[in-house]
């Protein structure tokens, strides 16, 4: 990082912006730009133009694994979904040209409503809104591993055959990225044992749907005031065709009344009328029609990818690629959620 240079300037340059936008949007009043801090993956910021209000996506600042930060595919995913019964916000436009502010970046729409990730909005806080927020939290869920995705457009979004099995391998390979940095920082037990048994235990046969691939409570916001209503599902840049059930895997972990990561998960779940995991999963099977079974694999796998997904963001923190608080946290966090999955996988947790 140069000297005296803010993380927002490494994100974008404001004049190059304003005249990009300029040439595809027309002129505006006022422009301002806004960091928004809340967001662990790509990074988000609040464009103020004239009188329309945008977010922006964009990839971190420096150096990140391949693939892990492909806002083009986020981009591609919520214009197909745009008019479905799956909830996305309205996309404005995509940019490719990484010399405009030094990476890929899209706009759209910014929503007004609420994502939930520490704190519990005291609107929904009673059993009957808590209920509430999980049906919808897994109806959602259950409509986008149900959506016709050849119909939308996204037929040629991935290959589902062998999707299981590539994201043993992909995540693996992000981690070691990863550990390239961090391993003279301290060791992460386990990962080699995790990865070996997940490699000889991958199901047969799964379905093939669209997938989200970081669907989870905070990647979700939902709309002002009760009952509670997803306005949107946000965050896919993993988006894929695949296995659903690496989905709900990935979600279980989140899903958490002992939460392994305070700053990451709710830490309010084991409150009176919230769904335990066997109930979302009970209405999941009901709203798809899709069985959910070998449940400690595909734990076993989303706690696999949580290892992978911490250990990018301790890499980053010790690069200097993040101002994010929650970073360098990791070096201590990364063990214990690799000891977490040990168990997993060996028996000896239920999840």
């Amino acid at each position: 990082m140069a000297e005296n240079e803010t993380y927002l300037e490494r994100l974008v340059d404001e004049d190059a912006l304003k005249a990009y936008l300029e040439r595809e949007l027309g002129d505006a009043r006022s422009v301002t730009v806004q960091y928004h801090d809340e967001g662990h993956s790509n990074e988000t910021l609040f464009i103020e133009w004239g009188d329309r209000d945008f977010v922006m996506r964009r990839p971190p600042a420096g150096e990140t694994a391949d693939t892990a930060h492909d806002v083009l595919r986020e981009y591609r995913v919520i214009s197909a979904l745009a008019g479905t019964d799956v909830p996305v916000p309205t996309p404005v436009l995509s940019c490719d040209d990484t010399s405009v502010i030094g990476g890929e970046f899209y706009l759209m729409d910014r929503l007004e409503g609420t994502v939930i990730r520490d704190h519990e909005p005291d609107r929904f806080a009673t059993p009957e809104q808590r209920r509430r927020v999980s049906e919808t939290l897994i109806d959602t869920l259950a409509e986008i591993h149900t959506i016709d995705y050849e119909a939308v457009g996204l037929g040629d979004l991935g290959r589902p055959e062998g999707y299981t099995e590539r994201q043993i391998e992909r995540w693996g390979k992000q981690f070691d990225w990863a550990y390239e940095t961090t391993r003279d920082e301290r060791e992460v037990p386990h990962i080699e044992e995790i990865g070996e048994w997940l490699e000889a235990n991958v199901p047969e046969d799964y379905e093939h749907t669209l997938v989200h691939g970081d669907y989870k409570l905070d990647n979700v916001m939902y709309a002002p005031g009760t009952p509670p209503e997803i306005d949107a599902v946000l965050d896919w840049e993993m988006g894929t065709l695949g296995d659903p059930s690496t989905d709900l895997g990935w979600m279980l972990c989140y899903w958490d009344t002992e939460p392994l990561i305070d700053d990451l998960m709710p830490a309010f779940l084991d409150r009176p009328g919230y769904l335990s995991r066997t109930e979302l999963l009970d209405r999941y099977e009901r709203q798809s029609g899709l069985e959910f079974t070998n449940r400690r694999f595909y734990v076993g796998l989303g706690l696999y990818m949580l290892i992978a997904v911490c250990e990018m963001f301790y890499a980053r923190y010790l690069n200097g690629n993040s101002n994010d608080d929650l970073y360098p946290k990791m070096g201590s966090l990364v063990p214990e959620i690799s000891r977490r999955a040990k168990e997993v996988i060996d028996g000896e947790r239920e999840f």
